[in-house]
């Protein structure tokens, strides 16, 4: 009988055993689909004072928006990483790429970190390597998704790297542009067929072209070599248009927006310039970002003082824009902002006020309707989707 009741008494425990372990896993299951469903977002921010902005933030941030309301759910610190303050995820979604915008009183040079991306969306360090100039400020990838870009935003340097196999990277090229002293790159854009890159130069007034020749594995410049703005109006960022026959830069210094027709050699002709800012604005401004709706209908920019989104009708076919508003973005500073993958909300990074936002972007007329909602986070500067 003793025997019988200690067998039957370790198989309770046994099967209690089992039934506390199995709730524990549908715990971990319900943590995991609760996130599953959710898009994924990581947050670029700066972490300590320079010149331009007090950063208080501890690195990268993940952050999860549910499709559905647009809302928002905060995450994890997943890299502690000096001003993190342009993330960049690979086509395939393996790797995220993150810059450390130094200044020469931080280091030798800046340093751009490579991550894989793990299953929880944790980030797992492959590598790091210098940009060689300093305040990098912008990452690109290639259609190929073999090359990386990194543009410097002092010194004139533009830096490609090739992927090793674990997604870390290895030097291949420095780009050195003309007027160092002055240069400001802010941005890298390849074009769609992958024989193009565009490089704005804030400082001296220009986008470079370059073409891209995978079999070198390097950077030539274009027989255009490249196209003149006017003066004081500092290309900063660059968006194609969906037909990929239109660009558009949004020039930080006079608050312009340029419209280009992309020629088959990879020239681009200059159409137009249109404001980014009301008519009747006086105040100071410094503009930010531009993207181009995923439907191709519309067009964004952030500006900087004006503390607001500007939103333009496109012609697909002309590529001409036509303002349809401008929308408050209930915070300070404006710097990047993005596009949920499904074209429904627009996030916005207000770096003084440490906060996103977000907009209900009707599809119809692309105008903006605020929500209500806000996520805090510290200095925030890039808003990067996993695609």
């Amino acid at each position: 009988m003793k025997r019988i009741f200690l067998g039957s008494l370790c198989m309770l425990l046994f099967l209690s055993s089992c039934k506390n372990e199995t709730k524990d896993e549908q715990k971990a299951d319900v943590a995991v689909n609760s996130t599953s469903t959710m898009n994924t977002i990581y947050i670029g921010t700066y972490t300590k004072k320079e010149g331009h902005v007090n950063g208080q933030a501890e690195g990268i941030y993940l952050v999860y928006q549910k499709p559905e309301t647009g809302a928002l759910e905060m995450g994890e610190t997943v890299a502690s990483v000096v001003n993190p303050s342009f993330v960049k995820t690979s086509g395939d979604n393996k790797y995220l790429y993150a810059v450390s915008e130094l200044g020469p009183d931080d280091g030798p040079a800046g340093l751009i970190y490579s991550y894989k991306i793990n299953e929880d969306h944790s980030l797992e360090q492959t590598g790091s390597i210098s940009t060689e100039s300093f305040a990098p400020c912008y990452i690109a990838e290639d259609q190929s998704g073999r090359f990386v870009f990194v543009a410097n935003y002092v010194g004139g340097v533009v830096m490609m790297y090739e992927k090793n196999a674990d997604g870390s990277l290895k030097k291949l090229q420095k780009i050195s542009l003309e007027n160092p002293e002055r240069s400001n790159p802010h941005s890298v854009n390849i074009s769609s067929n992958n024989k193009f890159v565009y490089i704005t130069d804030l400082g001296n007034d220009r986008i470079w072209i370059f073409d891209l020749d995978p079999d070198s594995k390097s950077l030539k410049s274009n027989k255009t070599t490249f196209i003149q703005l006017a003066e004081g109006s500092g290309p900063r960022h660059f968006a194609f248009s969906k037909s990929n026959d239109y660009a558009y830069t949004i020039n930080e210094l006079n608050g312009s927006i340029s419209t280009f027709k992309i020629e088959q050699s990879g020239k681009l002709t200059h159409l137009k310039d249109i404001s980014s800012l009301p008519e009747d604005f006086k105040g100071e401004n410094s503009a930010a970002d531009i993207h181009v709706h995923p439907s191709g209908d519309f067009l964004y920019v952030s500006n900087r003082g004006h503390n607001s989104i500007a939103a333009f009708l496109i012609n697909q076919k002309t590529g001409t824009l036509q303002n349809i508003g401008f929308t408050n973005t209930q915070g300070a500073t404006p710097r990047n902002f993005a596009i949920s993958p499904d074209g429904t909300f627009l996030y916005v990074a207000n770096q003084d006020s440490n906060d996103l936002v977000s907009f209900k972007i009707d599809i119809e007329t692309g105008k903006l309707t605020e929500t209500g909602k806000k996520l805090a986070v510290m200095t925030p500067v890039c808003i990067e989707f996993l695609n």
